[in-house]
């Protein structure tokens, strides 16, 4: 469901899919390639929420800030995921169920595991794998998580198209 508030709304790519049971509402910018699925909500209505190149928001994950965001290209948010980040870097994924909080940064290509909550205006830098509650960075990750996370925003770009050919008005995915 693509909702205007003031008079804005969402802008989803033609090549992007967004499923009929998600919400999206006000100043929501999906990318080309990238994909939106069942249950989730993103509601920008304190600014621009914007989702890159191939980005995935997986099923009744929720997206929202209090400021612009920004959701980088290749990006993984695993299913049940609250995010209120500022920033997550391109080719990030973040786990099942894991919290960000407000104004959190992330670089390119961190990990959150599932589960983690990461605390309010925390900066993390490239490539760190960040678990815990609090969430924490234990160090680089290795590149059986790079080649998981790159797997990952892969496999949803290709669903994709299955999903679009399936979808109809009397059947809406």
């Amino acid at each position: 469901m693509l909702l205007e508030l003031d008079g804005i709304g969402p802008q989803v790519d033609p090549t992007a899919f967004v499923s009929a049971n998600a919400t999206l509402i006000g100043d929501v910018r999906v990318g080309p390639q990238s994909s939106v699925w069942p249950g989730a909500v993103i509601r920008a209505d304190s600014g621009t929420i914007s989702i890159g190149i191939g980005s995935n928001v997986q099923d009744n994950s929720v997206i929202h800030a209090d400021d612009d965001a920004s959701i980088g290209d290749g990006v993984t948010i695993g299913h049940g995921v609250v995010c209120h980040a500022k920033t997550i870097g391109d080719g990030c994924l973040l786990g099942n169920g894991s919290v960000l909080n407000d104004g959190v940064i992330l670089g390119n290509g961190c990990l959150i595991a599932a589960g983690s909550v990461i605390p309010e205006n925390a900066i993390f830098e490239d490539n760190q794998l960040i678990r815990g509650v609090p969430g924490k960075a234990i160090g680089k990750l290795r590149a059986r998580h790079q080649e998981l996370q790159k797997r990952a925003a892969k496999s949803y770009v290709r669903r994709i198209e299955r999903y679009k050919q399936a979808s109809s008005p009397e059947n809406p995915l």
